[in-house]
């Protein structure tokens, strides 16, 4: 059982930054594709990045150029560091640990909330 806790969420003005960090239970960056995800109220789960055990990164086209994910595999955490916030971009973050083997298994944190507003 895989075990993702979220922290780093917060009340941000517009233009601001913040980092969100997944602490995870176990070793298991090597082997699954670490991703945040975000819902806004009354809109869909979306991805917002995500990240291979490989290191290869990918960025929804609204956030690409202003936020990052990485990985410590050492503190088996996975960061979003997020720039030049926007309004838009205020939702429920959540982190999202995919594993392929034995069989496809997502895990789901619980969530932090990111607000943008002046």
């Amino acid at each position: 059982q895989v075990r993702l806790v979220e922290s780093g969420g917060d009340l941000v003005q517009p233009g601001g930054t913040l980092r969100l960090s997944c602490a995870a239970s176990g070793s298991i960056f090597r082997l699954a594709t670490m991703g945040w995800y975000r819902q806004a109220p009354g809109k869909q789960r979306e991805l917002v990045a995500s990240i291979t055990s490989r290191g290869s990164t990918n960025y929804s086209d609204s956030v690409k150029g202003r936020f990052t994910i990485s990985t410590d595999n050492a503190k088996n955490t996975v960061s979003l560091q997020m720039n030049s916030l926007k309004p838009e971009d205020t939702a429920l973050y959540y982190c999202n640990a995919h594993l392929n083997w034995p069989r496809p298994t997502d895990y789901w944190g619980q969530g932090t909330q990111v607000t943008v507003s002046s």
